[in-house]
């Protein structure tokens, strides 16, 4: 999967609140100042163009929606960030975690939790 860049993923993150829209829908739910139509218009047709935004035609406009979901990319981005920095190792992951004190005990605990879950439903 094709990572984007933030001023796509801005987009993206609108096309999966609103579901589908026109680039005046887009347009509208960022905050003052609001960016050129033309500005978005080229953007969303890069994504278009990516196969992550399809639309539909109505005459000369086009209403746009999303391809993927956000947690089909969002699955995506994890993967690739721990395929390419952590060696596909969820260890190194906790480890990283651990090791900078950005868990707090209730979150490591959760964690462990949900590891249990997992190893006992491997071995059923």
């Amino acid at each position: 999967m094709t990572t984007l860049t933030k001023v796509e993923e801005r987009i993206m993150k609108i096309l999966w609140g609103i579901k589908e829209g026109f680039i005046k829908d887009i347009i509208e739910q960022y905050p003052d100042p609001k960016p050129p139509y033309n500005s978005v218009s080229t953007i969303v047709r890069v994504l278009v163009q990516k196969k992550i935004i399809g639309f539909k035609a109505y005459g000369k406009t086009h209403q746009y929606y999303p391809l993927i979901t956000k947690e089909e990319y969002s699955q995506g981005q994890l993967s690739r960030l721990v395929s390419d920095y952590y060696n596909n190792s969820l260890s190194q992951v906790v480890n990283f975690f651990a090791e900078s004190k950005k868990l707090k005990k209730e979150e490591v605990e959760e964690v462990m939790k949900m590891l249990e879950e997992l190893k006992s439903d491997r071995n059923d």
